[in-house]
């Protein structure tokens, strides 16, 4: 279990399961290769994403981190939801 404190000041933390802050992301690529790997009796909950990706609930930017280390950080530039 870890936390992480946002830019915009939000403690975002994957302790309680199931929750809003992380994301399963899988390419395409990964993902063929998941799918091709259950229909050979892998189970699909041992499946690893290149990435730790988190979602802030409060401003949506998206955390990516590999090895318990921050590599990739993004940020909205226009919420088109709100125009």
């Amino acid at each position: 279990m870890a936390t992480f404190k946002c830019d915009c000041g939000k403690v975002l933390a994957n302790s309680i399961c199931p929750n809003d802050i992380q994301l399963i992301l899988f390419t395409d690529r990964e993902w063929e290769n998941i799918r091709e790997k259950v229909s050979n009796g892998f189970d699909i909950y041992d499946a690893e994403p290149q990435y730790d990706a988190w979602r802030c609930t409060e401003c949506e930017r998206i955390y990516f981190f590999k090895d318990n280390k921050l590599v990739f950080q993004y940020a909205i530039e226009k919420d088109y939801r709100k125009s």
